[in-house]
């Protein structure tokens, strides 16, 4: 009983940097949303290098504007998906807390997600301002939550392959 005990407090307490991280990310993401939407006029890019601006726009659906002019359910399916993620991935930090690069990439993952999730409840839509260009062709524009996302999914690929190479 005691050993059970025992085990449960370290996986308990393993948790508790990987939730840092993720609250570390859904700050940053959300302070600088806020300070954005205080600055920036909506849509009116402010160049910052020959191919990055700040742009304040708003995205109702996903990644890549995807359902963003569907009729509003898009705002309740894509916060129950953050959401769902996120609890998801609190069961995988708490199975696999002492694999670093992976709970790692899970912890920003899901900073992200709930960073976006934030904004969907609060505002009905997500708060995008970063803005790549070359020429005439604009990246779709993005945030620091979709940021975290994606380090946090090309870690998983990183440690994926670092995981197959080892088993070799």
């Amino acid at each position: 009983m005691a050993k059970s005990r025992s085990m449960q407090t370290s996986t308990s307490s393993s948790l508790a940097p990987w939730l840092g991280i993720s609250l570390i990310v859904i700050l940053f993401d959300q302070l600088t949303k806020i300070a954005v939407k205080k600055v920036f006029a909506y849509a009116t890019p402010y160049a910052i290098t020959p191919f990055f601006n700040f742009l304040l726009l708003f995205n109702r659906g996903a990644a890549f504007n995807f359902l963003s002019e569907a009729s509003g359910w898009q705002r309740w399916a894509f916060t129950a998906l953050g959401v769902a993620a996120a609890c998801v991935i609190v069961y995988l930090l708490k199975r696999h807390g002492n694999q670093r690069l992976f709970c790692t990439a899970l912890a920003l993952i899901m900073g992200g997600a709930l960073g976006n999730v934030i904004d969907r409840l609060v505002h009905g839509r997500v708060i995008d301002f970063l803005d790549f260009h070359v020429g005439g062709w604009h990246w779709p524009s993005f945030n620091l939550a979709d940021s975290a996302i994606v380090v946090g999914a090309a870690l998983l690929v990183l440690d994926e392959l670092r995981r197959v190479r080892g088993a070799r």
